[in-house]
C-alpha cells in the first residue's frame, strides 16, 4: 500500500466509532478525508467540496439491514457527481444487497468490521482508477461500430478487427484473455464484451491482481466465514461469488505468483470455490475475462506462468493495438477529450490547431490512451486561448519521438527511469504516473536491474 497517496475521502456512517477507525486506518494513504455522520449533508458537501472516493454505509437508521438506504444515497451520489468513486460498507455481507450497488454504480464494497488491509487495498484500487471519464462503454467513449454496436473510439482498421472479434466471442460464453500494453482500454474491451453479452443484465465485477497482497489472495477472491483466522468478525463475500450469474473480470493475471495461479485454477477447474474456513463448496456460474500488460507465453517458458492456467484462461484472445499502431484515430481521441475536459473544467471548448494536431500524430505514445488522455487534461486546464497554439502549448510531448523499429522492452525501461527519476524516486507517484500497480512496478524494475 502507497502512502501519502492522492486522493479527498468522504466517509458517511452514522457509527461515530466507524468514522473514528476509518480515519484512522486511512489517514496515512490519502490527502485528505472528511467525515459525516447525518447521510442528509451529503449533497450540501459533494456541492461544496470536489471529492475523489465515498466511502458510504448501507444502513442509518438502527435496526435496519436492507439496506435500501444505502443504496438511495448512493443513486443520489452519483446523480450529483455522476464519475465519482463510491466504496459501500455494510456489516452483513449480503450477496444481494452487494450485486445490486454495484449494478446500481457502487465501485466496490467492503464488510464491516474489515480487515484494515483489505480497507486500505480497496480504497486504493478505487483511487488508482482514471479520475474521468471512467473506462465505461456506456459512459466515456463516442464512436459506436455499426457493425458491433461497440462504445470504443477508433475507426482504424486495426479497431475495427477488434471489435470483429468482441461481437464474435460476446454472444458465447467462452473465457477470453485480453492482453496489450499499458493505457490502450483492456477493461474497456472486457465491458464492452459484458454489455454485449446475454449477461449484460448482471453484475461486472472487476478485480484489479496487481493491487490483492498474496495474504488476502483467497479472502478477497472466495471470501471467508465468521472466526477463519483472527480479525475474521464476520463471514465476507469473495469477487467469485459477487459476480455469480455474471462476469468477473480478473486485470493483471499476470501479476500472480505461481501458488496463487493454482489456487486459481482450481476454482475455474472445479467451477466451485469455498470460503475461507470452510469445507462447503459454493457452485459459481461466471464469465470469465482476464487481462495483462505481461507477456504470458513467455513467463511460460520461463516457468513463472502456468501453461494449463492459459488453456483455461485463453479459450479466445484479444489483442487490443497500441496508440502508435492506430495513430488514425487520434484526432477521433482527441476531440473527444476535449469535449470531455472543457465540459469537466467549464472552460470553452477547444481547438487543436493542425501543427499540434500533426504532433501528436507523429509522437509514438509509449503510454497510449491514458497518456494521450492526460496530454489534454493538462492542456484544457492551462491553456487560456480559444485554440491551442503549437508554439505556447501546455500540451507535454517529447520533442524526440520513438521510432517504430525501437524495441519495445528499451522503450520501456526509459520510461520507468524517467518516472522514477521525475519522482525522486518515489516508487508510488512512479507507478501512478506509468499506470502501473506498485508490485507491478518493482517487477519490471527488478527485470531491467533498476
Amino acid at each position: 500500500m502507497r502512502s501519502n497517496a492522492p486522493g479527498k475521502i468522504l466517509i458517511v456512517d452514522d457509527d461515530v466509532d466507524i468514522l473514528l477507525t476509518a480515519r484512522m486506518v486511512l489517514k496515512h494513504k490519502v490527502r485528505s478525508i472528511q467525515t459525516e455522520n447525518d447521510p442528509h449533508q451529503i449533497v450540501t458537501l459533494l456541492k461544496e467540496g470536489s471529492f475523489d472516493l465515498v466511502l458510504l454505509d448501507m444502513n442509518f437508521t438502527t435496526g435496519y439491514t436492507s439496506g435500501k438506504e444505502g443504496l438511495r444515497w448512493l443513486k443520489k451520489i452519483k446523480k450529483i457527481v455522476p464519475d465519482i468513486q463510491v466504496i459501500m460498507m455494510t456489516a452483513y455481507g449480503d450477496i444481494n444487497l452487494a450485486v445490486k450497488a454495484m449494478k446500481e454504480g457502487a465501485t466496490d464494497f467492503v464488510v464491516k468490521p474489515w480487515e484494515n488491509e483489505n480497507l486500505q487495498q480497496v480504497v486504493f484500487a478505487a483511487l488508482s482508477k482514471p479520475d474521468s471519464p471512467p473506462e465505461s462503454p456506456l459512459q466515456q467513449l463516442s464512436y459506436t461500430d455499426p457493425q458491433t454496436n461497440t462504445n470504443i473510439i477508433g475507426e482504424s482498421e486495426a479497431m475495427k478487427k477488434v471489435y470483429e472479434i468482441i461481437s464474435k466471442v460476446a454472444v458465447t460464453d467462452a473465457n477470453v484473455l485480453i492482453i496489450g500494453e499499458n493505457g490502450t482500454g483492456k477493461e474497456l474491451a472486457a465491458r464492452a464484451i459484458h454489455e454485449q453479452s446475454s449477461r449484460s443484465e448482471q453484475t461486472f465485477v472487476h478485480v484489479d491482481l496487481g493491487a490483492i497482497s498474496e495474504s488476502l489472495f483467497e479472502s478477497e477472491l472466495f471470501g471467508h466465514v465468521k472466526g477463519a483466522f483472527t480479525d475474521a468478525h464476520d463471514t465476507r463475500t469473495g469477487r467469485f461469488e459477487a459476480a455469480n450469474g455474471g462476469t468477473l473480470f480478473l486485470d493483471e493475471i499476470g501479476n500472480l505468483s505461481l501458488p496463487l495461479q493454482a489456487k486459481l485454477l482450481t476454482a475455474l477447474q472445479n467451477r466451485s470455490i469455498n470460503k475461507v474456513g470452510s469445507n462447503e463448496p459454493i457452485a459459481i456460474n461466471i464469465r470469465l475475462i482476464c487481462a495483462t500488460n505481461m507477456p504470458l507465453y513467455q513467463m511460460v517458458s520461463d516457468q513463472t506462468f502456468r501453461q494449463d492456467l492459459i488453456y483455461r484462461i485463453n479459450t479466445v484472445e484479444l489483442a487490443i493495438p497500441p496508440l502508435r499502431s492506430r495513430q488514425s484515430d487520434i484526432p477521433l481521441l482527441v476531440s473527444h477529450f476535449l469535449k470531455v475536459y472543457s465540459k469537466k473544467y467549464d472552460r470553452p471548448e477547444l481547438n487543436l490547431s493542425p501543427e499540434w494536431m500533426n504532433r501528436l500524430q507523429q509522437y509514438s505514445w509509449p503510454g497510449n490512451i491514458r497518456e494521450l488522455q492526460h496530454a489534454i487534461e493538462r492542456a484544457v486546464i492551462m491553456e487560456d486561448q480559444e485554440s491551442i497554439i503549437p508554439t505556447e502549448s501546455p500540451i507535454q510531448i517529447p520533442a524526440e519521438h520513438v521510432q517504430e523499429d525501437v524495441n519495445l522492452e528499451e522503450v520501456e525501461k526509459a520510461a520507468i527511469v524517467k518516472a522514477i527519476s521525475k519522482h525522486q524516486g518515489n516508487i508510488s507517484k512512479a507507478a501512478k504516473e506509468l499506470g502501473l500497480g506498485r508490485t507491478t512496478l518493482y517487477r519490471k524494475m527488478n527485470k531491467y536491474g533498476l
